[in-house]
């Protein structure tokens, strides 16, 4: 099932390179982009880029974990100009540090504030617009390391396969209401945030080769939309696996932390 292209698109984290790529990818004539970033300096020149391929764009320079700042501005959006496709890709991740040092708990607390609990807020927030206009979209970021822990960076794939079960859920409670949710489970696309994290990076991909994979899964209304292949099968194979040779597996290719 194709689903008609989004003419106002949210994106979160369009800051980041896989947001940042998105955002290019709809920019065009007759589609309203309303780009959020922490950075307003990098969020201001994704916007000029985005419009000189004739969109129009709207933009929010603000931190997600700022739910009552949040929550207001969700309030706004869904009285002005509801969009009709939500990719909440903001994020951030953490990980055991050198030495196995561990994570730190400031670090912990601000990704599962930002990771979950700012997704889900976001989420929260629109559905009821959503529910009365009986359309909409709603795409969440998660990773194939939702499918199985890895040692090196536990708080993050713990925060993404909470994503990945809450969009399952949303997914199946929304289905009758006309309002479709996906699920995005990428594996390493090349960012900053790719580039801190410790352990070989498999089949690495461009923002750009991501952006257009999750955009023609989202156009498709894809459940689960998870590249690339065959690293998505493999880490599945990990959560299917005895624990025992999965944990054997990960020491083995060196993401045993």
């Amino acid at each position: 099932m194709n689903l008609t292209p989004p003419a106002t698109i949210l994106i979160t984290g369009a800051t980041g390179a896989i947001g940042c790529a998105l955002a290019g990818y709809y920019a065009k004539p007759g589609v309203h982009l309303i780009l959020q970033g922490r950075n307003a300096e990098t969020l201001a020149k994704t916007a000029d880029a985005c419009m000189a391929q004739g969109a129009e764009v709207s933009t929010r320079a603000m931190d997600l974990r700022d739910i009552p700042a949040l929550q207001q501005w969700l309030a706004e959006i869904s009285a002005t100009c509801l969009p009709d496709l939500v990719i909440a890709n903001a994020g951030m991740n953490t990980n055991n540090g050198p030495g196995r040092k561990g994570e730190d708990w400031p670090d912990i607390e601000a990704l599962l504030d930002l990771n979950i609990k700012s997704t889900i807020a976001l989420v929260n927030g629109l559905v009821p617009a959503m529910r009365r206009r009986s359309s909409g979209q709603l795409a969440l970021l998660s990773s194939l390391a939702a499918f199985y822990g890895l040692p090196v960076t536990p708080s993050y794939c713990a925060s993404k396969a909470a994503i990945k079960a809450y969009g399952e859920a949303m997914r199946g409670w929304l289905a009758r209401d006309g309002v479709h949710v996906n699920v995005v489970m990428p594996g390493y696309i090349k960012s900053d945030m790719c580039d801190g994290m410790p352990g070989p990076k498999p089949f690495l991909m461009t923002p750009e080769q991501a952006a257009r994979i999750i955009a023609k899964g989202l156009a498709k209304n894809r459940a689960r939309i998870s590249f690339p292949f065959p690293l998505n099968i493999g880490t599945w194979l990990l959560a299917v696996f005895p624990a025992a040779w999965s944990q054997r597996f990960v020491r083995l290719l060196n993401y045993g932390g």
